[in-house]
C-alpha cells in the first residue's frame, strides 16, 4: 500500500493530536466537574448534568473516534505500522478500552445521571443508582482519564524499543 507524504504525515499528525487533546480535555473536564460543582436548586442540578452528557456525547466521543480513525490511518499508511514498536500497541490498547469503556459504561453512566436529574432534580442525588453510578465514574473516570494521559506521554516519549521480533 502507498504511504503517505512526509507533508500529509504531519498533516495526520496534527489532527491526531488536536482529536487527542480533545479527547483528554473532556475526560479530565468530566472528572473534576464532579469535585467542584455544588447545584443549589433542581434547574441549575439538571443544566449541570445535561451539559455533562453533551459534553461526554457531542465532544468527548467525536474526539475518540478522530483519535481512532487518525490511528487506523498512521499505522496503514504511514512506516509506524500496527505493532512495529511496543508503544504503538499499548496506544492501541488504550484507545480501543478507553472507546469500549467509554461506549458501554462511563457514558450511559452520565446520561442516566443527567435523565435522573432532569426527572428528580436535587433529590436524584440522594438516590442510590445516581451516588453508585456517580462514584463509579469517579473511579473509573479517572482511570480513564489518567491512561489517556498516559498515551499522551507515549506518543512523545516512545518509551519502548521495537517490538520483539516473532520466533518462527
Amino acid at each position: 500500500m502507498q504511504k503517505l507524504s512526509p507533508s500529509a504525515q504531519r498533516w495526520l499528525k496534527s489532527f491526531h493530536i488536536l482529536s487527542a487533546a480533545v479527547w483528554v480535555g473532556c475526560a479530565i473536564t468530566l472528572n473534576v466537574a464532579q469535585f467542584f460543582i455544588t447545584p443549589k436548586s433542581d434547574g441549575e442540578f439538571y443544566g449541570i448534568m445535561a451539559t455533562l452528557d453533551f459534553i461526554d456525547l457531542f465532544i468527548l466521543v467525536p474526539g475518540a473516534m478522530a483519535v481512532l480513525l487518525t490511528g487506523l490511518l498512521f499505522s496503514t499508511l504511514t512506516k509506524w505500522g500496527w505493532f512495529t514498536h511496543t508503544w504503538i500497541t499499548v496506544k492501541w490498547l488504550i484507545c480501543i478500552t478507553g472507546i469500549v469503556v467509554g461506549t458501554i459504561w462511563l457514558g450511559p453512566w452520565i446520561s442516566g445521571m443527567a435523565h435522573m436529574a432532569g426527572e428528580q432534580g436535587l433529590t436524584a442525588m440522594t438516590s442510590p443508582v445516581f451516588i453508585k453510578h456517580q462514584k463509579l465514574l469517579i473511579i473509573f473516570g479517572t482511570i480513564q482519564a489518567l491512561t489517556l494521559v498516559f498515551a499522551s506521554f507515549i506518543s512523545t516519549l516512545k518509551p519502548w524499543k521495537k517490538a520483539p521480533a516473532k520466533e518462527e
